[in-house]
């Protein structure tokens, strides 16, 4: 009896120890990656290093360097003939809404046939490198909620998304579904964001933050893509602004405000935005106002193309933009000489998804250096996000998110438009040959 009281309690002592190597060795080590970068955009520095390497476990970066010792189990990739840089990082885009000039045609789909038709959106702006986005608003409201929670969980493919969950707006205003018959109701989803006064703006923006919203998206002057909108009007009252901004720094939540008119721009900035969208008029006391503030402009620049050349941009559409695209160029061009903080930001939609990378082309014609362009895509974009310490640079337990090049973007910018390798957190979304 005392010999088998002694065998079990050996064996209960040595449980526990056999019990962790067993869940020890059921779980599986972090796959190790390592990168061999030629070149090597810096954009912290703002510098183009030469053959460094990228240690990466799992989807974090884990080490950076030119004299990175590569584990003998790691897999390695090698771009020794290519730049390589941080996933770009686009802060106005439409991925759940489906890319179309007229807002009304949206109506002929039912919330399951838009959110399955903007599938490829997310698909396509990942493939070409952009590997985060800030979404900044539906017509159906919470479809981008929907899309970032799919994405995140694995369903279908796509960047990082941060999301608006619906436009917040004025009844009629730029971000309503607008140009329908007075006896016509909207169903909820459709009309989700409408608010006047600041308490109802408060409603609003409380029942978006508890619903899954990432960021507030305000209106806060007239529209070119919306029916009977008046581009210069100032929608949005300054008390409006500040209750939308005070009520999601109470959620932790930032707020960006669609603006093309130069008084509604100031008011949105004395109101504390964190981001102006279009910034399409903003005057020199604009722009000092953002330098003094702090506050982003995220100018889309490219989309003037799409507007003007797509055959069903209804006329009411083409005559609310006239002159409002080169107007935008000359005011980027000033923004930029005078030091104002830039993000890159497209209006993805408006344009086909996908294409994105085409507005660096012209960030460089109006003004910015090639590094400056990058930088506003990936560190700026981090900063506006929020999550500099996720995203935006190569560094060390950072997200593992990098694209790569066959030529040198500093000497051609429009190198970004032929991305060639994409990898986000870790996993490898695309790698030509």
């Amino acid at each position: 009896m005392r010999i088998l009281i002694l065998i079990s309690a050996l064996s209960l002592a040595s449980f526990p120890a056999i019990c962790a190597e067993q869940t020890a060795a059921s779980v599986p080590l972090a796959t190790v990656t390592a990168i061999r970068a030629g070149r090597f955009i810096d954009v912290q520095t703002g510098r183009v290093l030469e053959n460094q390497v990228i240690l990466i476990r799992g989807a974090k970066i884990e080490a950076v360097g030119p004299n990175i010792p590569i584990p003998d189990q790691a897999h390695v990739i090698d771009l020794s003939k290519m730049t390589v840089l941080p996933g770009l990082i686009d802060c106005h885009t439409h991925l759940a809404d489906i890319p179309n000039p007229e807002p009304l045609l949206s109506l002929r789909l039912s919330a399951a046939e838009t959110a399955y038709a903007a599938i490829p959106n997310a698909r396509v702006t990942l493939l070409a490198g952009f590997t985060t986005v800030r979404d900044v608003g539906v017509y159906r409201a919470f479809n981008d909620v929907a899309m970032r929670d799919a994405i995140a969980q694995g369903i279908i493919i796509g960047p990082r998304m941060y999301v608006a969950g619906a436009y917040v707006t004025i009844s009629e205003g730029a971000g309503a579904m607008t140009g329908l018959a007075k006896d016509i109701q909207l169903p909820l989803d459709l009309r989700y964001g409408i608010a006047n006064g600041p308490w109802d703006v408060r409603r609003v923006v409380r029942e978006l933050a508890h619903l899954g919203a990432d960021h507030i998206k305000i209106l806060s002057t007239g529209a070119v893509l919306t029916h009977g909108s008046i581009t210069k009007s100032i929608e949005f009252t300054p008390e409006e602004i500040r209750a939308a901004v005070e009520e999601a720094a109470n959620f932790g939540l930032r707020v960006e405000a669609h603006a093309h008119e130069a008084e509604g721009i100031k008011n949105a900035i004395r109101a504390g935005v964190a981001s102006i969208e279009h910034a399409t008029l903003i005057d020199e006391e604009g722009i000092a106002l953002a330098k003094q503030h702090g506050t982003y402009l995220d100018m889309d620049i490219y989309d003037e193309e799409c507007i003007q050349s797509d055959p069903n941009t209804p006329a009411e559409f083409l005559a609310h933009d006239a002159g409002l695209g080169e107007a935008q160029r000359r005011n980027f061009t000033k923004a930029v000489r005078a030091g104002a903080k830039m993000t890159f930001g497209t209006d993805a939609g408006v344009c086909a998804h996908g294409i994105n990378a085409r507005q660096f082309a012209f960030m460089v014609k109006y003004g910015m250096t090639p590094m400056q362009a990058i930088q506003a895509a990936t560190v700026n974009a981090a900063d506006l996000i929020g999550h500099s310490e996720l995203f935006g640079s190569i560094t060390a337990g950072k997200s593992a998110d990098i694209i790569a090049v066959s030529g040198n973007p500093i000497l051609d910018i429009h190198e970004l438009e032929r991305v060639r390798f994409v990898m986000k957190e870790g996993k490898v979304f695309k790698k030509d040959e």
